[in-house]
């Protein structure tokens, strides 16, 4: 017998012994990832509808230039608050997977 044969019959050996086939679980579903790449997306998207029009490249490169720094100020306490509450989520979502995972075992 050869090598691989040999291997290839202890491992069928080791997971007969486990069980370990018997009742595999599901793959679990990444709601973090789901929700960050809708995030994304939905920047990406804005900014590609942003930049294929003329009149609205200027619209927002006359918005940018007139900011005052209350406004600027404003806007980055907008933005920590948006990942604040997307972190929120993506920790709601992963509670519950939890949950579920623990009333299936």
């Amino acid at each position: 017998m050869s090598t691989e044969s040999i291997q290839d019959t202890e491992s069928i050996q080791r997971i007969q012994e486990h069980d370990i086939s018997a009742d595999p679980t599901p793959p679990r579903t990444r709601g973090a990832a789901i929700i960050w790449g809708l995030l994304f997306a939905a920047i990406a998207a804005y900014g590609l509808w942003t930049v294929s029009d003329d009149t609205r490249r200027d619209g927002i490169a006359d918005w940018v230039t007139t900011l005052t720094p209350t406004t600027v100020v404003s806007l980055l306490l907008l933005a920590v608050g948006v990942l604040i509450l997307v972190g929120g989520a993506v920790g709601l979502i992963r509670h519950a997977q939890r949950r579920a995972l623990a009333a299936r075992l």
